[in-house]
C-alpha cells in the first residue's frame, strides 16, 4: 500500500515542479526578454487612465519636437550600442538626464515635463534604456544594469557640455529606481541631485507585489526560479541592486515623488526609500495620483517642488 502512494506523491511533486518552472518561464519570457514586451500590457497594469491627458500632451509634444534635438549613440560597458537623444538648449550648463519607465523609451515619458524643463534653461538628455527604443539589448536591466549605462551617458554629456556642466538625474519607474540605484556609486561632482519619481526598491520586490495584487499568485517559488535564470542569462539576481540599500550610500540631495493612489509600484516603496536615504532629502506625495501620474495630476505642486529643489542645488 504504501509503494503506489509513495509513487503517486511522487508523481504528484513532478507535475507541480514541472508546473512551476513552466509558470516561471512564462513571467520570465513576459517580463524580462525585449521581443515579448508590451506597452499596452504595461498601461493597462498600471492602472493610470492616459487618455484624458491627451490634449496636453499633444501640444507639449509638438512644441518639444520643434526644439533642436539630435541622435546620440554610444558603446555600453558590456558592448551594447545605447541610444539617446539630447536636446541642447542653445548650449546650456545646466542638463536634466531623463530616464523613463518600463517599455517606454526616451522621447515617451518626459512629453509633459518638457515644457518645465526647457523652459527653465535645461537642456534635455532622454536615454532609451538597453532593450528599449533604438538601444540594443535582449535582457532588461531593472536599473540594476541601467545604472552603469547612465554613469556613461554622464561622461558623454560632460564632455560635450564641459567641466562646468550642472547634471539633474530624473527618472520615472524603473527610470526612478535606476536613478536611486546609481545614488550608491561614486557619481561625479557634475552631478547635483537626483529626482526619482514612483521607483521601486528592486524587481523582485515590484514582482512580488504585482504577483500578489494583480494576479494572486504567491510569489515563491517563481520569483526565486526567475532570478537564477535572469543571473545566468542577464547577469544580475532579482534583489542584487535594491533601491532602499543603495540610497545608504548616497550623497547627492534627492527629491522622491510619489502617487498616493500608485497600484503598480506602492507608495510604500518610497517611503521605504526616504526613510533609507543618508543624502539630503524631500518627499512629495501626490495625492489621488497613480502610477507615473503625479505631474499630471498636480503639475503645480510637481513644478514647484522642482522649484525649490533645483534652487537649492543649482548656482
Amino acid at each position: 500500500m504504501k509503494k503506489p502512494l509513495v509513487k503517486g506523491a511522487a508523481v504528484l511533486l513532478g507535475l507541480l515542479a514541472v508546473s512551476e518552472a513552466g509558470a516561471s518561464a512564462y513571467f520570465y519570457r513576459r517580463t524580462m526578454k525585449r521581443n515579448r514586451l508590451s506597452v499596452e500590457r504595461t498601461i493597462k497594469m498600471s492602472g493610470t487612465d492616459w487618455g484624458q491627458y491627451g490634449p496636453i500632451m499633444q501640444e507639449r509634444k509638438e512644441y518639444m519636437l520643434a526644439q533642436p534635438h539630435e541622435d546620440v549613440f554610444k558603446m555600453s560597458q558590456d558592448g551594447l550600442r545605447l541610444h539617446a537623444t539630447f536636446f541642447p538648449n542653445g548650449g546650456s550648463k545646466r542638463v536634466a538626464i531623463c530616464l523613463h519607465g518600463y517599455t517606454s523609451q526616451g522621447m515617451s515619458d518626459y512629453i509633459g515635463l518638457s515644457d518645465y524643463y526647457l523652459k527653465h534653461g535645461f537642456a534635455m538628455f532622454l536615454p532609451d534604456a538597453r532593450t528599449h527604443g533604438k538601444s540594443e539589448g535582449k535582457y532588461v536591466g531593472f536599473g540594476c544594469l541601467d545604472r552603469y549605462d547612465l554613469l556613461g551617458w554622464i561622461g558623454w554629456i560632460i564632455e560635450r557640455c564641459g567641466e562646468d556642466v550642472e547634471i539633474l538625474l530624473h527618472g520615472t519607474s524603473m527610470g526612478g529606481a535606476t536613478v536611486l540605484m546609481a545614488s550608491g556609486l561614486e557619481l561625479p561632482p557634475q552631478v547635483k541631485g537626483i529626482v526619482s519619481d514612483c521607483g521601486f526598491t528592486s524587481p523582485k520586490a515590484v514582482f512580488t507585489h504585482v504577483l500578489h495584487s494583480m494576479y494572486h499568485l504567491p510569489a515563491f517559488p517563481l520569483i526565486q526560479i526567475s532570478s537564477l535564470v535572469n543571473r545566468r542569462k542577464a547577469g544580475y539576481g532579482l534583489d542584487d541592486c535594491n533601491a532602499a540599500r543603495e540610497v545608504r550610500k548616497a550623497k547627492v540631495p534627492m527629491l522622491l515623488i510619489h502617487g498616493s493612489a500608485d497600484s503598480f509600484v506602492p507608495c510604500s516603496m518610497c517611503d521605504e526609500i526616504y526613510e533609507n536615504c543618508a543624502s539630503p532629502k524631500t518627499k512629495l506625495i501626490i495625492e489621488g495620483a497613480a502610477h507615473a501620474e503625479s505631474y499630471y495630476k498636480d503639475p503645480e505642486a510637481y513644478e514647484k517642488a522642482l522649484d525649490v529643489f533645483i534652487g537649492g542645488i543649482l548656482k
